[in-house]
């Protein structure tokens, strides 16, 4: 069972920023370049969104400036009031706090319109880079997902492209209002007061000291907390795809306790998470507190000496407020930078693997008939370690090929070659006396029908997955199809009939009803080469007789490669190849290498001794 792998990195910004993790790119600046020049189409978007963004962030600090105004003009007011010398100039107090309104409604209008703007970028990034990488998929050669996990390439589509595109629209708003606050707040307090600004200004070194501090200590945490999640899915996940094997061999109470270990894990990594990430916002007010107690202090002196208005201290105080985000903010940015460029580098890394080869500029259109020959053909999946050595048949059309070997003697590396999956170090393959490089892979792999002994079926109606032999089959050819496989009978036993659906693992119908839809699926391709990887090792009796007469229809006037498992069955077959480390050892019909009393022959016997051993 296949450990899970573990995610790199928090997806997104949003939330507790504490949370971004801090795997760092190898190549920060080139992985950035690369990511940068997904924002070239959207420049006239980008634009717009920094006015828009800016201009609101322009009047959001203009604010506490009206707020103090108003606040001012009250003042004013009751003073003039207490001295008779005047009242409260409520058209004044009016217009200011209707400025006031208009100024904050226009403010988050502009907020608004930039975030539908940078949301609608983001997922239009996002959706882009998805493409390119499911385009990507289909052209990367086989070898690539023989050392790749599933798991990490779709990590690389959902994650980590998600990250990309997110990352990048919030570390441009985090930078443009942040830079804008910091250096607008600043002469505005300045503007109001030096002196209180100073004052204000001593407190933020300890601020910064407690913020890097206490997320840099949360942050080991969060990691933590992470991989434990991982963990923790993993081994549910494990259990719950091996239940029967977990009850049988009893194995409950060893599976509670290896998850109370991984749970206990993961709660006290959250919780030292959570408690230091906590700490931070208390922490922090206390030390902006401070500093308001000192500036207001100041700043009662100063009313009192005259050099400043209440509505000043008023307005000083909301800046003061306003000014430790933006620091925050823009702080992060450089763990955040990092983020997304280690999820950009993954997504570059994948996006700049060596495509298989092109096919020929000119390729050969042929009704392909079913000849197939091997000349001379060396293979191997590294070129220090080739399995398949010189090997050469002649497959006449029509004709039975059973291949037969110990495990991990090339059986089905041969096929492979065969269907292109894999380019051959020397020699050549010929369909028809036609090179196969000589026609593209498309219409070579139409030629082609297979049945593997993993059956392979997707989610979805039983007449969904048999039509995908043939998209644009009938329902009637469809029927005809599973009729020729003996599944018809069982398919109309159900419920539903052709539209009873396959759950996503198959698990809703017998491991020998797949197989003989996988045949009813080919019947409908109607190939002129047949790929048979026999699987009727793990049926009961009564359904793998089921399966041989669908397979043996199938063969009929076609030719076939069958990978044998059961030797028995091959008994009929025009041609028996024994292979052994990628050579043919043996090679002729079943009655001629039994007499032979070889390789194959010591290979068939032992088959029925391990059969009589069981008994």
């Amino acid at each position: 069972m296949a450990k899970q792998k573990k995610k790199r990195y928090n997806a997104g910004l949003s939330g507790n920023p504490n949370m971004v993790q801090t795997e760092k790119a190898k190549d920060l600046k080139g992985s950035l370049k690369k990511l940068l020049r997904y924002l070239k189409p959207y420049q006239a978007k980008l634009l717009l969104i920094a006015i828009l963004l800016l201009t609101a962030t322009f009047l959001s600090i203009l604010g506490p400036m009206f707020m103090g105004q108003a606040t001012n003009t009250i003042v004013e007011g009751i003073k003039a009031k207490y001295a008779q010398t005047g009242s409260l100039n409520y058209a004044k107090l009016q217009h200011t706090l209707l400025l006031l309104t208009i100024l904050y409604v226009v403010a988050n209008i502009l907020y608004l319109f930039e975030g539908v703007l940078l949301a609608k970028m983001s997922q239009q990034i996002t959706y882009q880079l998805r493409k390119e990488i499911d385009a990507k998929i289909n052209k990367l050669p086989l070898s690539y997902f023989d050392h790749e996990s599933t798991g990490d390439i779709l990590s690389r589509i959902t994650n980590d492209a998600q990250t990309m595109s997110e990352s990048l629209g919030q570390i441009l708003e985090r930078i443009l209002s942040g830079i804008v606050s910091i250096v607008g707040i600043l002469y505005m307090m300045l503007k109001i007061s030096v002196p209180m600004t100073i004052m204000a200004l001593m407190v933020v070194p300890l601020f910064g000291v407690c913020t890097s501090t206490f997320v840099k200590k949360s942050q080991k945490y969060f990691k933590t907390q992470q991989e434990m999640l991982g963990s923790v899915n993993g081994h549910i996940e494990e259990m719950y795809g091996a239940h029967l094997v977990m009850k049988a061999f009893s194995g409950e109470d060893k599976s509670l306790q290896t998850f109370q270990e991984k749970n206990e894990a993961l709660k006290d990594s959250a919780w030292k998470a959570q408690f230091l990430s906590g700490c931070l916002f208390p922490m922090s007010k206390t030390i902006t507190n401070i500093g308001y107690v000192f500036v207001a202090i100041l700043g009662g002196s100063l009313a009192i000496q005259g050099t400043i208005t209440i509505g000043g201290i008023q307005a000083f105080f909301q800046y003061m407020n306003q000014f430790s985000w933006p620091i925050t903010s823009v702080a992060q940015i450089a763990n955040v930078l990092q983020s997304t460029a280690a999820a950009s580098e993954r997504v570059f890394e994948f996006l700049e693997q060596e495509e298989i080869q092109e096919d020929t500029k000119s390729p050969v259109t042929h009704n392909i008939q079913g000849n197939v020959t091997f000349e001379h053909v060396n293979f191997g999946y590294n070129n220090d370690e080739i399995i398949i050595h010189d090997f050469s048949i002649e497959v006449k059309q029509g004709m039975t090929v059973a291949i037969v070997g110990p495990t991990g003697a090339g059986k089905t590396t041969l096929v492979k070659l065969l269907m292109r999956f894999y380019p051959i170090q020397s020699g050549a393959i010929y369909v028809d006396g036609i090179n196969i490089n000589d026609y593209t892979r498309k219409d070579l792999r139409d030629a082609f029908g297979m049945v593997l002994q993993d059956a392979w079926l997707q989610n979805g109606t039983i007449m969904d997955n048999i039509r995908y032999g043939n998209m644009q089959a009938s329902d009637e050819e469809v029927m005809q199809a599973a009729d020729a496989a003996y599944v018809d009978h069982f398919i109309k036993t159900l419920e539903d009939g052709y539209q009873t659906i396959i759950n996503e693992d198959s698990s809703n119908i017998s491991y020998g009803q797949k197989q003989l839809l996988t045949i009813a699926r080919a019947f409908l391709k109607d190939p002129k080469i047949l790929i048979l990887d026999e699987a009727t090792s793990n049926v009961d009796t009564r359904t793998e007789i089921l399966i041989q007469k669908g397979m043996n229809n199938l063969m009929q006037n076609r030719t076939a490669f069958v990978i044998a498992h059961r030797l028995s069955t091959i008994k009929n077959a025009d041609l028996i190849l024994v292979l052994d480390h990628g050579d043919i050892v043996e090679a002729g019909k079943h009655d001629e290498l039994l007499a032979k009393n070889g390789f194959y022959s010591n290979l068939y016997n032992a088959q029925f001794e391990h059969n009589e051993g069981e008994h």
